[in-house]
């Protein structure tokens, strides 16, 4: 396990997040900052099992997707993601800090959950069955790529 990605994503993210206008606009991509956090509130759902996602790829494509998860390359900017709509969805929390109480939850809930069920695999359409090191593989990538769009990180 990757000490410094697991911190990062259990502590740092959220740190980064409160610096985020909610109509920020992003370095790419169509999302304004509290979009981006209630996007992010529904990774973490599926990440922690409580959305799972449809079946979408066969298991060449998730092998393949899952090479990449566990390596070095980071997203790519404008990565379009077969779970999301076109156009960002509407708003559902009143104000960011609202959205970013609602991830922090989600976030918390995730740890919860694979802390008490040791060898838990939840389902990515992605990138197939996880646990939670390469939850916390794909968690790190998504963060960066996020706080990269907004310019929160380099």
């Amino acid at each position: 396990m990757d000490q410094a990605k697991l911190n990062f994503v259990r502590n740092d993210f959220i740190f980064h997040l409160k610096h985020l206008a909610p109509d920020a606009k992003g370095r790419w991509g169509k999302m304004n900052g509290q979009q981006m956090v209630e996007h992010f509130v529904e990774v973490l759902q599926l990440a922690n099992g409580r959305w799972e996602g449809p079946v979408l790829f066969d298991e060449a494509r998730i092998r393949k997707a899952y090479e990449w998860l566990m390596s070095d390359k980071p997203f790519r900017e404008n990565t379009i993601s077969p779970l999301l709509p076109e156009t960002p969805k509407p708003l559902r929390h009143g104000t960011i800090q609202q959205a970013i109480e609602a991830l922090q939850q989600e976030l918390n809930y995730f740890f919860e959950r694979y802390e008490g069920t040791p060898g838990l695999r939840i389902y990515n359409p992605i990138f197939g069955d996880l646990n939670f090191e390469e939850q916390v593989q794909l968690l790190y990538k998504h963060t960066q790529h996020h706080l990269r769009q907004f310019g929160l990180v380099n």
